[in-house]
């Protein structure tokens, strides 16, 4: 999909996120941050990936395993809306699910094993949606949303945290 969302496609909560998703084929710029996601946490010690830059942050595979959860739970909305779902579906709380997650045990190659594994399956389902599904609205957290644009979220919602990585977490020390 070339297209970005218009402003009835999602919340304005989630500019944040839809913002900085440069133009074009969200599949390529998928792939493409997979590519950069896959060579920067390969490039990280397990020390680093412990590293929390204030005691009541998560460490770095927390982050990562968020992400990771966070795009599993983008790609089922988008699926269900995608494939014309219109049953209303309910947000979620972050806090609960890290907290309840293996993440701060798991190594970083576990984080990145995980993360792959996802994003794969998210291109498997983009790539195989019908022109007509990346338009198609639905109900998520109470509010309007396309499948592209939860398309886009997944997107800005990496360089949301990944930038907060560069900037907070792998800052020289």
């Amino acid at each position: 999909m070339f297209l970005r969302p218009t402003a009835e496609e999602y919340s304005t909560h989630n500019l944040t996120y839809i913002r900085p998703v440069p133009e074009g084929n969200l599949i390529e710029i998928l792939e493409a941050q997979t590519e950069s996601t896959r060579a920067l946490l390969a490039s990280l010690s397990e020390e680093q990936g412990d590293h929390r830059y204030a005691p009541d942050k998560w460490s770095i595979k927390e982050v990562i395993g968020h992400i990771t959860d966070n795009e599993r739970i983008m790609s089922y909305r988008l699926l269900r809306i995608a494939r014309g779902d219109d049953t209303p579906l309910p947000g979620y709380d972050q806090e609960v699910l890290v907290g309840g997650a293996p993440f701060a045990q798991w190594t970083i190659e576990q984080a990145l094993e995980d993360y792959l594994a996802v994003r794969h399956a998210t291109l498997t389902l983009l790539r195989g949606l019908q022109e007509e599904a990346w338009v198609r609205l639905g109900t998520a957290s109470e509010h309007p949303v396309s499948a592209r644009a939860l398309a886009c979220i997944i997107v800005g919602h990496e360089l949301h945290h990944l930038n907060i990585l560069r900037e907070r977490y792998l800052t020289a020390k």
